[in-house]
């Protein structure tokens, strides 16, 4: 790294920490320790235990870890924007980590946490642009950090919307506060290597993100790597790669669907049974789909093969008794938005999945328990709401809104092959 750089990042640090309420002459934070470029990788390293910072022992036996994703984030939403402001105590700062505080606890409990930021992000003098073309604080970057993300799902269809100048500041801004991305990338070498996640317990995840192209919604001839598109021949080809990567686990998470829609359209269907049904020397390919873009809630669906998992008689999974399958959730809904799914409020929800260690040398790592927490963007007042915790606390008015997402989140027998609403 050069001085410039190692400068340029200082600098970037120091703004980013007072644009979310550091005191201006606050010394800058100390740098995360973070597993190497992906660009640098020849092989996977034993990156920092998530928690601790402690590298997990080499010879200790693998153990359960717990998976979180949420959906979509688009910090440019005027509002959202605006209330970044009037949360900052610094006069032009951007403050995000209030309106993430209701889930916090969801995150921050989890082993491993995965977002999805659907929109660039723009210098630290802005100009910050809500739809068409998105331009969000980089702000935001500290704020998902500081609640408990590991790493950020990068594409979507507006990923491009500042072109490659925007690709960049985003990367850079993740980088910088130490959050892993994967879906976009700044050049091919960085394109060409898996996002890896060492899970507490000594599991390796691969994070993967695609997302469909349409229209202008596609790199340049020239710079193909920019974006991973949604190719179902891409995407196994790269889990694949993952695997000989040495990944335990690989999770994908596909920017698809139609926008607004509670049930998944057919594309979702075909692509999601056949990525389910993908397997190498009898293994699957993938073992955790978790989708976004369609702004609302949309079913679990436990896949084995080309359809769902089946229960005797149709009835739910016995206790503790979970058949082999590959989980989807269809889609996640917007963590922080502003498009509705109604004229109730943003409803989206975090998806909870417990892995567990193979019983044989070589086998898959199982999801042992499957679960989903109801959240609810509330626009009003610019926050992320926990709606079992809001119920719980006397928020009765919000229990229709709990019982639309469980009903969208159900309807396609996910709560028979063993989905559970979580705390």
């Amino acid at each position: 790294m050069s001085a410039f750089t190692r400068y340029a990042t200082a600098v970037l640090l120091v703004a980013l920490a007072v644009g979310c309420g550091a005191r201006p002459d606050a010394p800058p934070p100390a740098p995360r320790s973070t597993p190497p470029h992906p660009a640098s990788r020849a092989a996977p390293p034993s990156p920092p235990h998530r928690r601790t910072g402690a590298r997990p022992a080499e010879t200790a036996p693998a153990r359960p870890f717990t998976l979180v994703a949420t959906g979509d984030v688009i910090p440019s939403y005027p509002d959202a924007v605006g209330t970044a402001q009037d949360d900052a105590p610094v006069d032009g700062g951007y403050d995000y980590r209030p309106m993430l505080r209701g889930v916090a606890p969801v995150i921050a409990h989890a082993g491993l946490a995965l977002c999805h930021l659907a929109a660039p992000l723009g210098p630290l003098d802005g100009p910050f642009t809500g739809y068409p073309d998105l331009q969000a604080p980089p702000q935001i970057a500290t704020a998902l950090k500081a609640t408990g993300f590991d790493s950020c799902a990068t594409a979507s269809h507006h990923a491009l919307d500042q072109g490659e100048g925007g690709v960049r500041r985003t990367l850079d801004a993740l980088d910088t506060v130490g959050l892993r991305h994967t879906g976009t990338a700044r050049g091919a070498a960085e394109a060409a290597h898996p996002t890896l996640l060492r899970a507490p317990g000594g599991a390796l995840v691969a994070h993967l993100a695609y997302t469909y192209e349409a229209g202008e919604v596609r790199p340049p001839s020239d710079a193909p790597w920019m974006m991973n598109p949604l190719d179902p021949g891409r995407i196994l080809a790269d889990a694949r790669a993952a695997r000989r990567a040495g990944a335990d686990v690989v999770v994908v998470s596909p920017y698809w669907g139609t926008e607004y829609r509670a049930a998944p359209d057919a594309r979702q269907l075909r692509l999601a049974r056949l990525l389910a049904a993908a397997r190498t020397d009898g293994r699957p390919d993938i073992d955790l789909i978790v989708g976004s873009h369609a702004h609302t809630p949309q079913p679990f669906e436990k896949l084995r093969g080309t359809g769902a998992v089946r229960t005797p008689e149709g009835g739910p999974a016995a206790a503790g008794r979970h058949e082999s399958g590959t989980w989807v959730a269809y889609g996640l809904g917007d963590l922080i938005g502003g498009t509705h799914h109604d004229e109730r409020g943003g409803m989206s929800t975090a998806a909870r999945f417990t892995f567990a260690p193979p019983t044989t040398p070589g086998g898959r790592w199982e999801i042992a328990k499957a679960e989903f927490v109801p959240l609810w963007w509330d626009e009003r007042a610019g926050r992320v709401i926990d709606l079992n915790r809001a119920i719980d606390a006397g928020r009765q008015d919000l229990e229709p809104l709990r019982h639309d997402i469980r009903h969208m989140v159900l309807s396609r027998g996910a709560g028979k092959a063993g989905l559970a609403m979580g705390r």
